[in-house]
C-alpha cells in the first residue's frame, strides 16, 4: 500500500473519529480503511488506535504519530503548491554560464532587461571559457561557442560568433594599414593565450592559412588585448561582440575584413531531460529574440 495514502487515511480517521466517515472521504470501504491502519501498525510495530464497540481512541504512540503525519502531509502540500506556482509564472533562480567576452559585453546587459520583464526571477551568471558540465554543476543553461557535441543537450542557434581585426586610428596613422595577412609580419599582433600557449593568428589569404609571428604582448583575456589596442600599441583580433562598440564609436578601425576566420556557431544549450519551467522557457525565448541568427549587433561597416 502507498504509505502516504495510508497516513492521509489515518489522519482522516483521527479527525473524523470513525472509519465510516474517513472511508466516505476517500471513496473506499471501511474495511479498506482498516487495512490501511493495520498496515501502518505492522510497519511501526505498535498499535495506533484502541477500538471498542462504542468508541476508538489514540494510543500514546498513535497521538504522536498523528501529529507527525499532519506535519509531513502539510510539507508535501506546501511543496506541491510551490511547484504549481513556479509552473504558472516565471519565478525562481536561473544559473547561466557563458564565455567571458560575450557574457561581459552583451549577455550581462541583456540579462538586466530580462530581469526587468520578470521581477520574480533571479539570475546567477558565471563567466569563464571552460566547458562547464551543466548537469553536474547545476546550471540551467549555457551559451557555447562551436558546434554542439553533446546529444544530451538541446541547442538553440544564436548569432554566429564572428571575429574582427582592428587597430586604433593612432596606431594606423603611425605604422600604416596592412593590406594583406603577410603585411602583419611588420606589425604588433596582440596574441590571445590559452594556458601557456599563444594562439597564433591564422587568416585567409591567397596562400591559404598561415601562422603569423606572435606579439611582444600576449594575454589570456580579450579585454586586456582590447585595451592595448585602444592604447595605440598593436592590432587586435577578437570576437566582434567585444570590439563592436569601439568600432561603432570610431575608437577602433576594422581592417583585413576579407581575410577573417570563418565565424563559429554559437548556441544556447540546456539539458534535454530537464523539465521546462516558465523561468527557463522565457529566458530561452528572450535569448533567441535578442541574439538569434536574425538579430543584429550594432557593428560599424568594415574596411
Amino acid at each position: 500500500m502507498d504509505k502516504l495514502r495510508s497516513m492521509e487515511i489515518f489522519v482522516a480517521v483521527v479527525d473524523a473519529g470513525n472509519f465510516t466517515a474517513a472511508a466516505a472521504r476517500f471513496n473506499i470501504s471501511p474495511v479498506m480503511v482498516g487495512k490501511h491502519i493495520a498496515q501502518l501498525e505492522a510497519t511501526l510495530g505498535a498499535r495506533l488506535l484502541t477500538r471498542t464497540t462504542r468508541r476508538q481512541s489514540l494510543t500514546e504512540i498513535g497521538s504522536q504519530y498523528a501529529d507527525q503525519c499532519r506535519a509531513i502531509l502539510a510539507h508535501i502540500a506546501e511543496a506541491e503548491r510551490g511547484a504549481e506556482a513556479m509552473r504558472a509564472v516565471p519565478r525562481g533562480r536561473l544559473r547561466i554560464t557563458a564565455s567571458t567576452s560575450f557574457g561581459t559585453e552583451w549577455l550581462a546587459p541583456a540579462i538586466t532587461d530580462y530581469l526587468r520583464q520578470h521581477p520574480e526571477v533571479s539570475v546567477d551568471l558565471n563567466l569563464n571559457d571552460r566547458m562547464v558540465d551543466l548537469v553536474e554543476e547545476g546550471y540551467d543553461a549555457a551559451i557555447r561557442i562551436g558546434a554542439p557535441e553533446d546529444s544530451s543537450m538541446i541547442a538553440r542557434p544564436l548569432r554566429p560568433y564572428a571575429m574582427a581585426i582592428c587597430a586604433s586610428p593612432g596606431y594606423l596613422k603611425k605604422h600604416g594599414t596592412p593590406q594583406t595577412p603577410e603585411d602583419l609580419a611588420q606589425h604588433e599582433c596582440l596574441d590571445f593565450v590559452v594556458g601557456d600557449v599563444g594562439v597564433r593568428w591564422r587568416l585567409q589569404s591567397v596562400h591559404g592559412k598561415r601562422p603569423l609571428q606572435t606579439s611582444r604582448f600576449r594575454a589570456n583575456n580579450g579585454q586586456a588585448l582590447r585595451m592595448a589596442a585602444l592604447n595605440d600599441f598593436g592590432i587586435v583580433m577578437q570576437a566582434e561582440v567585444l570590439l563592436a562598440q569601439d568600432i561603432a564609436a570610431g575608437r577602433l578601425l576594422p581592417i583585413l575584413s576579407e581575410h577573417l576566420p570563418v565565424p563559429r556557431p554559437m548556441n544556447l544549450v540546456y539539458p534535454r531531460d530537464r523539465r521546462a519551467t516558465p523561468k527557463l522557457t522565457t529566458f530561452i525565448d528572450f535569448m533567441v529574440e535578442r541574439f538569434g541568427p536574425a538579430a543584429h549587433l550594432p557593428l560599424a561597416s568594415t574596411a
